[in-house]
Order: C-alpha cells, then structure tokens, then sequence
C-alpha cells in the first residue's frame, strides 16, 4: 500500500481568492481523519495572482504540491495532469471554487467500501448554490448524456469524485474526458456510484462554464465516448489453457 493514502486533484484557473479557504477547509475536514493526504493543484495559466498565491500557501504547507502551465490547457489537461502528478492510492477529484464542499468527503470516502469509484450528485441541492440558468443547462446537458451514452448517471456534470488509482490506470483521457470519467471508468469494469453532495454559492470570481460548455462543446465528445462503448471490447475467459502460457 502506498504511504500516501488520499491526493486531492484541483485544476485552477482565476481563483486567487478561492485558494487559501479551500485549502483551509481542506485541512479543517481531513486533519482530524489522520490520513496521510496531499493536495495537487494545477494552476491552467492563471490570469489573475492565483499562481503567486499558491506560492506562498505552499512555502507554508508541506502537504501542497502546485505546478502550473505554460500556456492555457482547459480543465481536463489541468485535472489529468494533476493526476499524473498525484501519489495517492485514492483520488478526489474537486474544483477550486468552493462549490464542492470539502465536508462532504468523509461520507464520499466511506462510500469506497463497496465502490472503487464515487461521484458526487448535487440533483438535491443546486438551488442552494447556482442560479436558475445553471440548473437548467445542467440538467438538459445531463439529459442528453445519458440518452447518448446509454448512462443513468443523474449528475454527469458534477466533477467531485474520489475514486481508488487503479481506476484511471487504462484511461485515455482527451480535451473533455472530466466530463464522461465516470462513463470511462465504467468502461474498465470498475463499480460507479453517486452520493449526494452540497453545492456551495461560489465564493468568489465568476463562473467559466454555461449553457455553451455544458451541451454543446461537449457534444462531440459525447459522440465520441458513444462510439468507444460501441466499440469496446467485450469477452470472458471459460477456462483458461495453461498451454498458451509463454515459456
């Protein structure tokens, strides 16, 4: 087992504001657990001071590690390279807006120990944290997704997942994959659930994300993912033949 227990995988963009209370809530919820945790936060190219304020939280705070990109490479290039860089035998997967509570990952852990993958529905409280705008697209993108894909995944959109490391291990990902990981790890026969999740008004900065990033740049993505599942490779060994062994 990995001395590591537990990486928290944080893509950033324009959140200098967000940053030091995320991470206090984070130690706040997971200090009292006694886990041996890291937070990894990849800043995509920050416009803002969000890269100096991650400099000075981490000359203070041995368990954040920070890299940022050159240049500007969306969510799924920061997320993906966050995880590469993580060292966890589990991974959460949150964003740094606040939105995702840190509160609730004791309750999404537990829920590991009958899943290898948990992701985080919000179906229950996002009029508590998002505007009727947001709701909306949410759940129309959310709609389409599982007539496509063939999933019944009620909060695709929802990106606060812990799930254990072997579950990435054969994924590709791609520009968008964050949005169908639960659909890719599916795809490796691991277990999916859901378990509810608070939605938090956003703390600070503006939203990057609309109707336009929820369906429609997504859409052939989706197709994408649609014709991988149709694709996919499906067999069971009967009895296996020693014989076929190399020698």
């Amino acid at each position: 087992m990995n001395a590591m227990e537990l990486s928290l995988v944080i893509p950033c963009h324009n959140e200098e504001r967000n940053l030091q209370p995320l991470t206090a809530a984070i130690h706040d919820v997971l200090d009292p657990l006694g886990l041996e945790y890291e937070v990894v936060i990849t800043d995509d190219c920050s416009t803002d001071d969000s890269w100096n304020m991650l400099k000075g939280l981490a000359a203070s705070d041995p368990r954040l590690r920070i890299q940022r990109f050159e240049f500007n490479c969306g969510e799924s290039a920061a997320s993906w390279a966050g995880m590469q860089a993580s060292r966890g035998q589990y991974i959460a997967t949150l964003d740094a807006d606040l939105q995702n509570d840190p509160r609730d990952l004791p309750a999404m852990l537990a829920a590991l120990t009958d899943s290898d993958c948990v992701c985080g529905t919000r179906m229950a409280t996002r009029s508590h944290g998002d505007n009727w705008i947001r709701i909306a697209s949410s759940r129309i993108a959310n709609w389409v997704r599982n007539k496509l894909s063939g999933e019944n995944i009620s909060d695709a959109g929802c990106t606060y997942r812990v799930f254990k490391r072997e579950c990435i291990s054969q994924v590709n990902f791609f520009h968008g994959a964050h949005r169908f990981l639960p659909t890719l790890i599916k795809m490796q026969g691991f277990r999916v659930v859901e378990v509810p999740v608070s939605t938090n008004p956003r703390f600070s900065g503006t939203s990057h994300y609309g109707v336009w990033n929820r369906l429609f740049k997504s859409f052939r993505d989706l197709l994408g993912v649609r014709w991988m599942k149709s694709r996919q490779l499906r067999y069971e060994i009967v009895k296996p033949n020693n014989s076929a062994r190399p020698s």
